[in-house]
């Protein structure tokens, strides 16, 4: 269900970059090259962003408490296996100065104190 559902999110952004470059393109015939490219990484960027996102979130590491005791991270510091400390968000910024915001779960060391934000 989530694929398909992020599919259709994802086409339809992806119809919306399309139209806008063609009516983009229509209002600007004598675009250079290097205009034509930034109107079109413009556009794009909106649907990687999505990608992106979705992408993250659908990953197994954003939740260290689903994962088995074999499947969750070790703390980099000590090798110790990490414990879920709860869910957090966190905002990162894309290649093309988009925002996406990920909830995952925030992971700390029982032996040292290191935490992970994302795990993995």
């Amino acid at each position: 269900m989530w694929l398909k559902e992020t599919e259709a999110r994802w086409r339809e952004l992806a119809e919306e970059a399309i139209i806008g470059m063609k009516e983009w393109r229509m209002g600007h015939p004598k675009a250079t090259f290097k205009e034509i490219e930034t109107a079109l990484d413009e556009r794009l960027a909106d649907v990687r962003a999505r990608m992106l996102q979705d992408a993250a979130l659908a990953s197994d590491a954003a939740d260290v408490v689903a994962a088995s005791a074999g499947e969750r991270p070790k703390c980099a510091e000590c090798g110790e296996m990490l414990e879920a400390r709860g869910q957090e968000l966190r905002s990162l910024t894309t290649n093309h100065n988009r925002t996406i915001t990920l909830r995952r779960s925030y992971a700390i060391c029982p032996a040292c104190g290191a935490g992970l934000f994302p795990p993995r």
